[in-house]
Protein backbone atom coordinates (compact mmCIF):
# COMPACT_ATOMS: atom_id res chain seq x y z
CA UNK A 1 0.00 0.00 0.00
CA UNK A 2 1.45 3.41 -0.94
CA UNK A 3 1.68 6.14 1.67
CA UNK A 4 -1.42 7.98 0.45
CA UNK A 5 -3.57 4.84 0.40
CA UNK A 6 -2.30 3.78 3.83
CA UNK A 7 -3.10 7.17 5.33
CA UNK A 8 -6.56 7.00 3.76
CA UNK A 9 -7.22 3.55 5.22
CA UNK A 10 -6.01 4.49 8.70
CA UNK A 11 -7.85 7.80 8.64
CA UNK A 12 -11.04 5.91 7.84
CA UNK A 13 -10.88 3.84 11.03
CA UNK A 14 -12.67 6.25 13.39
CA UNK A 15 -15.27 7.10 10.72
CA UNK A 16 -15.92 3.46 9.92
CA UNK A 17 -16.04 2.51 13.58
CA UNK A 18 -18.43 5.31 14.39
CA UNK A 19 -20.70 4.37 11.52
CA UNK A 20 -20.72 0.65 12.13
CA UNK A 21 -20.25 0.08 15.85
CA UNK A 22 -23.27 -1.54 17.46
CA UNK A 23 -24.10 -2.31 21.08
CA UNK A 24 -24.22 -5.86 22.37
CA UNK A 25 -27.74 -7.21 22.30
CA UNK A 26 -29.02 -8.10 25.78
CA UNK A 27 -30.92 -11.01 24.29
CA UNK A 28 -27.91 -12.49 22.49
CA UNK A 29 -27.79 -15.59 24.67
CA UNK A 30 -31.36 -16.47 23.75
CA UNK A 31 -30.53 -16.38 20.04
CA UNK A 32 -27.33 -18.40 20.25
CA UNK A 33 -27.32 -21.71 18.40
CA UNK A 34 -25.19 -24.75 18.94
CA UNK A 35 -22.56 -25.06 16.20
CA UNK A 36 -21.23 -28.41 15.20
CA UNK A 37 -17.71 -28.83 16.60
CA UNK A 38 -14.95 -29.69 14.17
CA UNK A 39 -16.28 -30.52 10.75
CA UNK A 40 -15.58 -32.60 7.68
CA UNK A 41 -13.69 -31.78 4.50
CA UNK A 42 -11.98 -33.51 1.59
CA UNK A 43 -8.96 -32.07 -0.23
CA UNK A 44 -8.07 -33.02 -3.81
CA UNK A 45 -4.89 -32.98 -5.84
CA UNK A 46 -6.62 -31.64 -8.94
CA UNK A 47 -9.08 -28.84 -9.60
CA UNK A 48 -12.82 -29.58 -9.75
CA UNK A 49 -12.54 -32.28 -7.05
CA UNK A 50 -10.54 -34.72 -9.15
CA UNK A 51 -7.49 -36.90 -8.64
CA UNK A 52 -6.19 -38.35 -5.34
CA UNK A 53 -8.16 -37.15 -2.32
CA UNK A 54 -7.79 -37.08 1.46
CA UNK A 55 -10.77 -36.94 3.81
CA UNK A 56 -10.16 -35.00 7.06
CA UNK A 57 -12.48 -34.98 10.06
CA UNK A 58 -10.12 -33.57 12.69
CA UNK A 59 -6.99 -31.46 13.02
CA UNK A 60 -4.04 -32.95 11.10
CA UNK A 61 -0.64 -31.53 12.08
CA UNK A 62 1.22 -33.36 9.29
CA UNK A 63 -0.65 -34.53 6.21
CA UNK A 64 2.51 -35.78 4.52
CA UNK A 65 1.20 -34.87 1.07
CA UNK A 66 3.46 -35.35 -1.93
CA UNK A 67 1.20 -33.30 -4.19
CA UNK A 68 -0.28 -29.79 -4.17
CA UNK A 69 -3.92 -29.24 -3.22
CA UNK A 70 -6.09 -27.74 -5.94
CA UNK A 71 -9.64 -28.06 -4.61
CA UNK A 72 -11.59 -28.72 -1.42
CA UNK A 73 -15.08 -29.93 -0.57
CA UNK A 74 -16.30 -28.66 2.80
CA UNK A 75 -19.11 -30.81 4.18
CA UNK A 76 -19.24 -28.90 7.45
CA UNK A 77 -17.21 -26.47 9.53
CA UNK A 78 -14.57 -23.92 8.62
CA UNK A 79 -11.09 -25.21 7.77
CA UNK A 80 -7.65 -23.66 8.05
CA UNK A 81 -5.16 -25.04 5.49
CA UNK A 82 -1.46 -24.34 6.20
CA UNK A 83 1.56 -24.74 3.94
CA UNK A 84 3.80 -26.30 6.65
CA UNK A 85 3.34 -29.00 9.30
CA UNK A 86 2.03 -27.99 12.75
CA UNK A 87 -0.14 -25.23 11.22
CA UNK A 88 2.86 -23.05 10.36
CA UNK A 89 3.59 -20.91 7.33
CA UNK A 90 0.89 -19.25 5.26
CA UNK A 91 -2.59 -20.47 6.22
CA UNK A 92 -5.84 -19.96 4.34
CA UNK A 93 -9.37 -20.51 5.60
CA UNK A 94 -12.23 -22.14 3.67
CA UNK A 95 -15.83 -22.65 4.72
CA UNK A 96 -17.36 -23.80 1.42
CA UNK A 97 -16.68 -26.00 -1.60
CA UNK A 98 -13.92 -24.43 -3.69
CA UNK A 99 -13.15 -26.04 -7.08
CA UNK A 100 -9.92 -24.05 -7.67
CA UNK A 101 -7.84 -22.94 -4.67
CA UNK A 102 -5.18 -20.89 -6.45
CA UNK A 103 -4.82 -21.64 -10.15
CA UNK A 104 -5.43 -24.70 -12.26
CA UNK A 105 -1.72 -25.11 -12.96
CA UNK A 106 -0.11 -24.73 -9.54
CA UNK A 107 -2.40 -25.39 -6.58
CA UNK A 108 -1.33 -24.90 -2.96
CA UNK A 109 1.33 -26.60 -0.88
CA UNK A 110 -0.62 -27.88 2.13
CA UNK A 111 0.95 -29.96 4.91
CA UNK A 112 -1.45 -29.38 7.82
CA UNK A 113 -5.09 -28.44 8.30
CA UNK A 114 -7.51 -28.04 11.17
CA UNK A 115 -11.09 -26.99 11.88
CA UNK A 116 -11.54 -23.45 13.12
CA UNK A 117 -13.33 -24.90 16.16
CA UNK A 118 -11.43 -27.77 17.85
CA UNK A 119 -13.02 -31.17 17.30
CA UNK A 120 -14.80 -32.39 20.40
CA UNK A 121 -15.02 -28.92 21.92
CA UNK A 122 -18.07 -27.42 23.55
CA UNK A 123 -18.12 -24.22 21.50
CA UNK A 124 -21.44 -22.42 21.45
CA UNK A 125 -21.96 -20.81 18.05
CA UNK A 126 -22.90 -17.13 18.31
CA UNK A 127 -24.83 -15.66 15.43
CA UNK A 128 -23.04 -12.70 13.86
CA UNK A 129 -24.67 -9.32 13.53
CA UNK A 130 -21.98 -7.94 11.29
CA UNK A 131 -22.23 -4.32 10.21
CA UNK A 132 -20.08 -3.64 7.15
CA UNK A 133 -18.75 -0.34 5.86
CA UNK A 134 -16.82 -0.46 2.58
CA UNK A 135 -14.42 2.21 1.38
CA UNK A 136 -12.02 2.51 -1.53
CA UNK A 137 -9.04 1.05 0.31
CA UNK A 138 -10.61 -0.76 3.25
CA UNK A 139 -13.66 -2.59 4.57
CA UNK A 140 -14.74 -2.54 8.20
CA UNK A 141 -16.52 -5.51 9.87
CA UNK A 142 -17.92 -5.21 13.38
CA UNK A 143 -18.47 -8.98 13.78
CA UNK A 144 -16.61 -11.07 11.16
CA UNK A 145 -18.51 -14.26 10.42
CA UNK A 146 -18.29 -17.65 8.75
CA UNK A 147 -21.61 -19.14 7.66
CA UNK A 148 -23.47 -16.69 9.83
CA UNK A 149 -21.52 -17.38 13.05
CA UNK A 150 -18.89 -15.24 14.73
CA UNK A 151 -15.26 -16.27 14.32
CA UNK A 152 -13.17 -17.17 17.40
CA UNK A 153 -10.10 -14.93 17.65
CA UNK A 154 -7.87 -17.97 18.21
CA UNK A 155 -9.61 -21.17 17.02
CA UNK A 156 -6.95 -23.45 18.52
CA UNK A 157 -4.65 -22.86 21.49
CA UNK A 158 -4.11 -19.89 23.80
CA UNK A 159 -5.73 -16.58 22.91
CA UNK A 160 -3.09 -13.98 22.03
CA UNK A 161 -2.99 -10.77 20.03
CA UNK A 162 -0.67 -12.37 17.44
CA UNK A 163 -3.03 -15.31 17.01
CA UNK A 164 -6.00 -12.95 16.58
CA UNK A 165 -4.04 -10.97 13.98
CA UNK A 166 -3.39 -14.16 11.97
CA UNK A 167 -7.05 -15.15 12.18
CA UNK A 168 -8.10 -11.67 11.04
CA UNK A 169 -5.64 -11.78 8.13
CA UNK A 170 -7.04 -15.13 7.01
CA UNK A 171 -10.60 -13.86 7.30
CA UNK A 172 -9.86 -10.79 5.17
CA UNK A 173 -8.20 -12.92 2.50
CA UNK A 174 -11.21 -15.22 2.24
CA UNK A 175 -13.45 -12.24 1.42
CA UNK A 176 -11.12 -10.79 -1.20
CA UNK A 177 -8.84 -8.40 0.71
CA UNK A 178 -5.10 -8.70 1.33
CA UNK A 179 -5.17 -8.78 5.12
CA UNK A 180 -6.18 -6.98 8.29
CA UNK A 181 -4.78 -3.59 9.28
CA UNK A 182 -6.62 -3.52 12.63
CA UNK A 183 -8.56 -6.05 14.68
CA UNK A 184 -9.88 -6.38 18.21
CA UNK A 185 -11.09 -9.18 20.48
CA UNK A 186 -14.44 -9.39 22.27
CA UNK A 187 -15.40 -11.93 24.91
CA UNK A 188 -18.93 -13.32 24.74
CA UNK A 189 -19.60 -15.86 27.47
CA UNK A 190 -16.33 -17.78 27.64
CA UNK A 191 -15.35 -17.40 24.00
CA UNK A 192 -13.12 -14.65 22.59
CA UNK A 193 -14.22 -13.53 19.13
CA UNK A 194 -12.82 -11.26 16.45
CA UNK A 195 -14.38 -7.80 16.46
CA UNK A 196 -13.99 -4.53 14.56
CA UNK A 197 -11.72 -5.89 11.83
CA UNK A 198 -10.42 -3.50 9.17
CA UNK A 199 -9.60 -5.39 5.98
CA UNK A 200 -7.33 -3.59 3.51
CA UNK A 201 -6.58 -3.95 -0.16
CA UNK A 202 -2.79 -3.60 -0.32
CA UNK A 203 0.21 -3.99 1.98
CA UNK A 204 -0.55 -3.51 5.68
Amino acid sequence: MNAIAKRAALAAIPLLAGAALVSADAGLAQDDKMARPGGEATIYRDADYRGPAVYVGEAKANLGLAWPVNSIRVKSGTWELCERPNFQGTCRTYDRNTPVLLSRSSGLTIQSMRPSVPSGGSFIGVEARDKVTTGTFAEFHTEPAARGYRIPACPVGRVTANCAARTADNYCRTIGWNGSAREHMQTVGRVVFLADVLCVKSNY
